[in-house]
């Protein structure tokens, strides 16, 4: 049985609704700040620490100037409440010395730059968890969410 580990501390969905470690990458999903229908995939690659954001139709952030945007800047924040300073530098092979405190900082002490990632993946499995959200509630098990904790009765 795989172990869920909650977040480190409660955080804010409308900004940055998805964010995972996964796949070699701090990635996720980044609402825009100026189109409520626009979001932005941003990651940024474990070890090499080469950064990308774009729309999720695959079209480059403007704010991509030669240094991470305001998107990966959330996403950073966001990474840093979900998962904590610790696990997430030692997931991107960072040494953050005596802690850091913003997705800013973060990204400050990254030397990587800007390099091409496909969105479609990140997007597609954002879009798949928000299709659980649409299921009638149920005491049924989905077998895709055998690994989820049980909240509520029992507890």
């Amino acid at each position: 049985m795989l172990a869920v580990v909650p977040p480190a501390r409660p955080r804010k969905l409308a900004k940055v609704p998805f964010v995972e470690l996964a796949d070699g990458r701090l990635q996720g999903v980044v609402s825009s700040g100026s189109d409520v229908e626009r979001v932005y995939v941003s990651s940024v690659a474990a070890g090499t620490h080469a950064y990308h954001c774009s729309t999720n139709n695959n079209r480059p952030c403007g704010g991509l100037r030669g240094a991470p945007c305001k998107h990966l800047q959330a996403l950073a924040d966001e990474a840093l409440i979900q998962y904590g300073v610790d696990r997430v530098a030692r997931y991107l092979r960072v040494d953050v010395g005596d802690g850091l405190a913003t997705g800013r900082e973060l990204l400050a002490l990254l030397n990587g730059q800007a390099e091409p990632t496909p969105a479609a993946v990140v997007f597609s499995r954002f879009l798949r968890h928000l299709a659980y959200l649409e299921l009638p509630a149920c005491t049924v098990t989905l077998p895709e969410l055998h690994w989820f904790p049980a909240t509520g009765a029992g507890r």
